[in-house]
């Protein structure tokens, strides 16, 4: 019988390509999303995309799990984390109208800074000077990015940043639903509110969607979803520690994508501040870790 650390060691590998995979699909779920901004509202780009999403999660659920799992316990915190969603969503697809994709990822990936900082009012955590440090430090790259006060500076950036913190409140309230509760499940409720509270906006100022755009929908909802659940199963297959950090690879595919389709280049503000916050993001990781441990 192999032994549990051989098992670890032959999944830990799997579970690395397997965050790192689903990290590519959500950036490519941004960079398809970026590229309809140019003709339809982002509400309706939210709308559209967990229309077609929910179908597919639904499909999953009962393929693999059964009925049961369609139902939950926890159905007033799914509506208060739809209505995060929506809201992060819509001010994240807001953003890249205005904004390149490399520079949007970055300022998102603040979202560690404020899980950190929110846990304690909001689940009494205590956090130590160590992690507070972090967090400092990550509102420095914030800043170096941002610029606030500089000719450079763009209202547009804080839109990211109001991201981030939609975000981690979203991630925090994750710890209020029992543990029980399927990783689909909670995927189907996450993509099921934010398209009923977006409906209404996106009816009111609909655009007829073109023919050659729906295949861009459908790639934005199977994208979504493949990301979440593929990166929800590298955090099953191994510990946090070890697979959180390669959540920091969007910002090579962000970089790329950016390059390539919009020609892009980010400024030596924007790699400055994002490796700060990369560096900020891994300390509150490894930290975390530790205290688990």
């Amino acid at each position: 019988m192999r032994s549990l650390a051989a098992l670890n060691a032959r999944e830990t590998p799997l579970a690395i390509l397997t965050i790192c995979a689903g990290v590519a699909f959500l950036v490519a779920n941004d960079a398809v999303a970026k590229l309809l901004t140019d003709r339809y509202t982002p509400i309706q780009i939210v709308f559209l995309r967990n229309l077609i999403a929910v179908p597919i999660i639904v499909a999953v659920i009962l393929m693999s799990f059964g009925a049961a799992s369609l139902r939950t316990r926890h159905l007033g915190l799914h509506a208060l984390r739809g209505a995060l969603m929506v809201t992060g969503a819509w001010l994240y697809f807001t953003a890249l109208v205005y904004m390149p994709l490399a520079e949007a990822t970055a300022l998102v990936f603040s979202a560690p800074i404020f899980i950190t900082a929110l846990s304690v009012p909001l689940l009494g955590e205590h956090v130590g000077w160590r992690r507070w440090g972090a967090v400092l430090l990550g509102f420095v790259g914030v800043l170096v990015i941002v610029r606030p006060g500089s000719a450079a500076f763009q209202l547009a950036a804080l839109l990211p940043v109001g991201t981030a913190v939609v975000y981690a409140i979203f991630m925090i309230s994750a710890r209020w639903i029992n543990r029980a509760e399927r990783l689909w499940t909670m995927m189907l409720f996450a993509m099921l509110f934010p398209m009923i509270y977006a409906a209404p906006f996106a009816l009111a100022n609909w655009a007829p969607v073109q023919a050659g755009d729906i295949a861009l929908f459908v790639a934005i909802a199977i994208f979504g979803s493949l990301g979440l659940a593929l990166i929800g199963q590298a955090f099953r297959m191994a510990p946090a520690a070890i697979v959180a950090p390669f959540d920091y690879t969007a910002l090579i595919w962000a970089t790329g994508l950016g390059w390539l389709i919009w020609g892009d280049i980010p400024t030596v503000w924007t790699l400055m501040g994002a490796g700060i916050i990369v560096a900020s993001g891994i300390i509150i990781i490894l930290r975390e870790a530790k205290q688990d441990a």
